[in-house]
């Protein structure tokens, strides 16, 4: 049975997508897109319309790990019921890209951010919340999910055209070929500039702490005050939590974009590839260590540590790439701990429930 996608094609589903499908899945099911996650249910899009919808019970058995949950962003297979207002997730589609981090505290696992996204603008505001080791932080994350990655900077109204252009140029010296953009939320052209950016049928990503101007942006997009937002402390430009839940809004133009609540806290975890993408001139000088295992903190004959020294490589970038590693590598023993836990525990229930069942 041949389907077509045509009312998908505008939420994102292109060809590569459709070459991904697996056609015995949609003889009884519905693809569609998670546009929001809540507590226990999801709001899907299935081209035409929102859907209120929930995860099977069997999803729910099989799932080992927050992972294997549907995050906003995701295409699911789906059973649609009652005249399209109700709906069953059943299977998640392979994804293209996931954003995740670790959970926020002392709990080691995942949080999924959203899922699918094309380009990721990471904003920053040219006052006191800007800050280089940060963006760093944000590109590894972004890079490890092979996603593009924007710097927007907010609030060009309150610095002078040269602190703009000092900045600009700190953030293409860590990023060389990165697109780096500078508006404000309160002139008339600055959200303009960033809506040049978007095009239709790609989804993007709005990235960065509270206080910077996502969800001022956001609305700006839409010409209208349809998220609340709240002004920032004056003491540290910090603003509070507007955003509380990950969404996907589909503009006007076809463009689309996933809201993010601040993130005050970045955990890093299983990122080795956003590392390597990110601190690029530390992995490139890698080889030429004397040692393979080097860890380029003491060892004699480092190439790294000769480059610190010489000043090739920044110092406070160099310890900010030893500190995500060294934080990822904790990070990952202690979640692999908690996996074998959670492992022994599922199949300790599984198996009271088959003798249940056997009785």
């Amino acid at each position: 049975m041949e389907h077509t996608f045509s009312e998908l094609e505008k939420i994102g589903l292109d060809n590569q997508w459709q070459e991904q499908i697996e056609e015995t899945l949609l003889n009884d099911r519905q693809l569609a897109r998670v546009i929001a996650v809540n507590k226990n249910s999801y709001i899907i899009h299935n081209g035409s319309r929102e859907i209120f919808a929930e995860v099977t019970g069997k999803f729910l058995f099989q799932a080992d790990s927050s992972l294997d949950y549907p995050t906003v962003g995701d295409w699911v297979y789906t059973q649609i019921f009652d005249n399209d207002s109700f709906a069953v997730i059943h299977d998640l589609a392979p994804r293209r890209s996931l954003l995740k981090r670790k959970t926020a505290g002392k709990q080691v696992d995942f949080q999924l951010i959203a899922a699918n996204i094309d380009f990721a603008f990471i904003i920053q505001s040219l006052d006191l919340n800007y800050n280089l080791r940060r963006l760093e932080r944000y590109l590894v994350m972004v890079n490890e999910a092979h996603i593009c990655p924007v710097v927007l900077l907010s609030k060009s109204d309150l610095v002078s055209s040269e602190e703009v252009a000092e900045k600009t140029a700190e953030i293409l010296k860590i990023q060389p070929g990165i697109e780096v953009l500078a508006f404000s939320n309160n002139s008339a052209d600055g959200p303009e500039r960033v809506k040049q950016l978007l095009q239709p049928a790609k989804t993007y990503c709005l990235l960065g702490s509270s206080g910077v101007g996502k969800t001022t942006l956001l609305n700006n997009f839409l010409n209208e005050e349809k998220f609340a937002t709240n002004t920032v402390r004056d003491k540290d430009s910090r603003g509070r939590h507007t955003t509380v839940s990950r969404q996907l809004i589909i503009l006007e133009n076809g463009a689309m974009i996933i809201d993010t609540p601040g993130m005050r806290e970045l955990g890093m975890m299983d990122v080795e590839a956003g590392l390597d993408d990110t601190f690029f001139e530390i992995t490139a000088l890698t080889s030429q260590c004397r040692f393979n295992d080097c860890t380029h903190t003491i060892e004699a004959g480092c190439a790294v540590l000769a480059a610190v020294k010489e000043g090739t490589i920044d110092v406070d970038r160099y310890q900010n790439y030893l500190k995500m590693q060294k934080e990822a590598a904790y990070n990952e023993m202690t979640y692999l701990q908690k996996r074998q836990k959670d492992k022994q525990f599922g199949k300790m229930v599984k198996s009271i429930l088959k003798n249940k069942v056997k009785k």
